[in-house]
């Protein structure tokens, strides 16, 4: 019995010196998570049980259990390369085989699909075709690479500050190319169909206490006829307290005003473009307004005793865009970032937890897949209920301890020699029992 006794052992100290070499091999790789060898001992049983004072049958390996403790964050230069900090795994595909990893390599495919080293596609909540996030709908997560569409400026928002203490310009009529006939000016880009820029200018005109007179030109032109320069005009009123009066506003040219809402319209402009020659021609360029027009919004805008100045401008056109990098939060959410300033949400990675991870079975290239030990997996976004945070442009380390699997390498080596000489030693009583006369 000796000799199978110590044949045990030998059988499971070389399945602990594997293990611990194979730690070892995967000391480098992202993601990777140590294998730790569990030994029990045996005992020879009959159907009345093993009696009082059982004889060790020696050593089985039980089990090869998986330490799924966090590896450290290595911070990388990819922006594509994702860490989890926490519980969970990421979700991929590979032509519909589902299969869970914590090695974060990722990129892009020519496809624009967000892959692994190995191909495998990324799962994420995906965009409809108005980039709309899907929640729920888990499938390939894929960048737009594709230009984008320019928009039409459909809205004007502004917060401005008129001089109280201006005095009514001398110079008149308004001249925008005569500055002593306005008090004060400010421009913005608006956008037309095509994504051109047009220079959308306000001129301020003190006319009395508390009103103006707010004249608008778009490059320099009438916004609904180009080959004209006189300007849209708006009669602007403020109250004592210096806020805008704005049921005291009137329209004094075609710019449209609501006064219901204290909301002006710029509904019928006209893009434009010049033909570059002394002195230039202008034309209409073949785009469009929004169909919509431009809502203007100063309804903030006030009459204090300071220098003029735009507190706040925002309108909501752009021209055309190309990819310039994207970004990954700690939620997930993928950004794309275009040339023109915009961005745009591409989808949002989803991570699966289990709740029984050492049920999950290793497939190799730093991959499991689900069992029926493991249980069904629990879907959802990063930093929900107990799934972790998503760190971009950085990898989760092996969790190998180099110094611990070093020390397992001698251990294992001394158990290996000690159940050698048990076989060595049953040998030498064997030898000398068949060597009596």
């Amino acid at each position: 019995m000796a000799f199978n006794i110590g044949l045990s052992g030998l059988r499971a100290a070389t399945s602990d010196l594997n293990i611990t070499g194979n730690n070892i091999a995967n000391a480098g790789t992202a993601g990777f998570k140590q294998s730790r060898a569990e030994f029990a001992d045996v005992y020879a049983a009959s159907v009345l049980g093993t009696g009082a004072n059982p004889q060790g049958s020696g050593v089985l390996l039980s089990n090869v259990s998986q330490l799924f403790n966090q590896g450290n964050i290595n911070y990388t230069q990819n922006a594509l390369d994702l860490a989890i900090n926490g519980n969970g795994f990421f979700v991929t595909s590979n032509g519909g085989d589902i299969g869970y990893t914590r090695a974060g390599y990722f990129g892009t495919d020519r496809q624009g699909y967000v892959v692994n080293n190995f191909g495998y596609r990324l799962q994420g909540y995906t965009v409809d075709a108005n980039g709309n996030l899907q929640n729920g709908v888990v499938g390939d997560l894929r960048v737009e690479t594709t230009n984008q569409a320019p928009k039409a400026s459909t809205k004007l928002e502004q917060a401005f500050n008129l001089n109280s203490t201006n005095t009514t310009p001398t110079v008149t009529p308004f001249d925008p190319q005569e500055p002593t006939s306005y008090n004060s000016s400010t421009s913005v880009n608006i956008y037309d169909t095509q994504g051109n820029a047009h220079v959308f200018t306000q001129y301020f005109v003190k006319t009395g206490e508390n009103t103006w007179d707010m004249h608008v030109l778009v490059d320099g032109r009438n916004p609904g006829a180009p080959g004209s320069d006189a300007p849209y005009t708006m009669q602007l009123q403020f109250n004592a307290d210096g806020s805008l009066n704005t049921a005291g506003m009137a329209a004094g040219g075609p710019l449209n005003y609501d006064p219901a809402t204290g909301l002006m319209n710029l509904d019928n402009w006209v893009p434009a473009a010049s033909d570059g020659g002394t002195p230039p021609v202008w034309s209409p360029n073949g785009a469009n307004a929004s169909p919509t027009g431009i809502s203007i919004d100063i309804r903030s805008s006030s009459q204090y005793a300071s220098t003029f100045a735009v507190n706040r401008v925002s309108q909501d056109g752009y021209t055309t865009g190309q990819l310039a990098g994207l970004e990954i939060d700690d939620t997930g959410v993928i950004f794309a970032r275009y040339t023109n300033g915009q961005s745009k949400v591409q989808g949002q990675v989803v991570l699966a937890n289990f709740a029984n991870v050492q049920g999950l079975t290793p497939t190799g290239k730093t991959g499991w897949v689900q069992s029926f030990e493991s249980g069904e997996p629990v879907i959802g976004t990063p930093r929900s209920g107990t799934l972790g945070a998503l760190q971009a442009g950085a990898l989760e380390d092996s969790n190998v301890e180099l110094s611990d699997q070093l020390v397992n390498l001698i251990v294992a080596q001394r158990n290996y020699q000690a159940n050698a000489k048990t076989i060595e030693t049953e040998s030498t009583i064997t030898q000398t029992i068949i060597n009596l006369r």
